[in-house]
Order: C-alpha cells, then sequence, then structure tokens
C-alpha cells in the first residue's frame, strides 16, 4: 500500500494559468526580474542596479515633451530598396518586418513643448534594423534641422544607433554629410543643438551628427565609439581596458 496518494488529477496544460512575457523584463546589468510597471515610473532604469533599459523613440518623446505637445513631422516617409540589396534576406523583407512591430523607420522627429520651451526633436528607435541610419534617417534629421532654423527652436537629438544602414550602401554614407550641413547652419545662427547618446551611439552616426552637439550628454554605460571594442581588439590583437567605449570612459579620457 502506497504512504501517499494523488487526490486530484495533474492540472492540464489549459488549466494552468499562464503569466504574459508582455508583464516582465529581464535587467541586462543584474539579470532580476523586473515589473515592467515599476520600470516605467522609473524611466526603465533598474531599481536593483541603475542599469538603463532602452526606452523606444515614442516613449522618449513622451518623457521629454510636455503632454500633448508633439507635433510630429513626415511620419510617412518610408525606406526604398535603390540597390535591390540582398544578404540573408533582401532589404524589403527587413523593412517589413521591422514595420510589422509598428514602426515604420529608425528615427521619428516633430516639434513640441519641453517645460514650456518649444524646441525641434527627433529621437532614434533601435528596433527598426538597429537603428540604422539610412535615407530616410538621414532626410529627417536634416528637414528637422531646417524646420529648427525655420522656427528658431533649439534642436534635440537622442541618438541610439548601430551607424549607416549597409542596404543602402553609398547612400547611407551621403546622410553623414547632410545631416552635418543642416547642423552647421544651425550652428551659424547661434540656435543650440544638444545631443544625446543612449545606448549604442555608434558607427557613422557617432561619426556625423551624434558628436556635434553644443552639449552632448551621455545615458550611463552606454556604448559610445566608431568600430565596436570586438573588431578593435581583433585588429589591433590586444585586450582593451575595462569600460572601454562607455560613456564614463569617454568622458574620462576627453
Amino acid at each position: 500500500m502506497a504512504w501517499f496518494r494523488k487526490d486530484k488529477k495533474p492540472l492540464k496544460a489549459e488549466d494552468r494559468r499562464e503569466v504574459s512575457t508582455d508583464v516582465f523584463d529581464k535587467c541586462q546589468g543584474c539579470g532580476d526580474i523586473l515589473y515592467r510597471e515599476r520600470l516605467a515610473h522609473n524611466l526603465n532604469v533598474c531599481p536593483n542596479c541603475g542599469y538603463h533599459l532602452r526606452i523606444g523613440a515614442r516613449n522618449y518623446v513622451r518623457i521629454l515633451l510636455d503632454e500633448d505637445s508633439f507635433t510630429e513631422f513626415d511620419e510617412n516617409l518610408k525606406a526604398t530598396d535603390p540597390l535591390g540589396f540582398v544578404d540573408l534576406k533582401d532589404y524589403p523583407t527587413r523593412i517589413a518586418a521591422a514595420e510589422a512591430k509598428g514602426k515604420n523607420e529608425a528615427l521619428i522627429s516633430g516639434a513640441g513643448t519641453l517645460n514650456g520651451i518649444e524646441i525641434t526633436i527627433a529621437v532614434m528607435d533601435f528596433d527598426f534594423i538597429g537603428g540604422s541610419m539610412g535615407s530616410v534617417v538621414g532626410e529627417k534629421i536634416a528637414r528637422a534641422g531646417l524646420a529648427a532654423l525655420d522656427a528658431s527652436t533649439p534642436f534635440v537629438i537622442v541618438s541610439a544607433s548601430g551607424g549607416a544602414r549597409m542596404q543602402e550602401g553609398i547612400y547611407s554614407l551621403m546622410q553623414m554629410a547632410k545631416t552635418s550641413t543642416v547642423l552647421a547652419r544651425i550652428h551659424e545662427k547661434a540656435l543650440p543643438f544638444i545631443s544625446v547618446l543612449t545606448h549604442p551611439t555608434t558607427g557613422g552616426v557617432t561619426a556625423s551628427y551624434a558628436m556635434l552637439g553644443d552639449v552632448n550628454l551621455a545615458e550611463p554605460g552606454a556604448l559610445i565609439g566608431f568600430a565596436g571594442p570586438r573588431v578593435i581588439e581583433e585588429t589591433i590583437k590586444q585586450e582593451l581596458p575595462k569600460g572601454f567605449q562607455r560613456s564614463e570612459f569617454v568622458q574620462e579620457h576627453g
């Protein structure tokens, strides 16, 4: 005779309570599982270790600007495929996959008020093809910069990017010159340009508009550089210092 017996049948799969993965996020700094609601209340900063989790472009706009003050520019501009580019997937398939997440480009731009001050703003979204800068991103930044010139407002760019979009080749690299030219005009007019560097800000974005601010601000722990640390280590065959290319290291070393 068994000492113990099961009086209840085991739960069927459909009877088990499921917890939606949308409720939680894992901190990449300390590994803790965090309630998204608590994270949002803390502006996506881990309350345990202070790690800054990624914030989407539209959430950044909600955080920075006064409520209901934002007017978006050029929201219908979309990327094309001028080179017929194919790697593991063709470029239109990559664009369609990114658009399926409810985004149509790696940057949104517009005008609004910050503590009652009128500003023009552009915010990158890393979730759209790694926040890469293609023709549309460059065009939207240029148009937003020209709007800042026309309205004589400060210009703010929040960067989060892996660099130039390889699927657009030279068209992508041309955006470095385009955006820098517009920022030069803003500088000539003595309008403030504030560049906010979030994790990561790398490649052609770092080599152009992201580093041209009158004031450059960076998230704690953000990766900021041109080539990534792994590429550099493989090239020079040396181990890099701890914290290399993180915002604190960059500030310390100028």
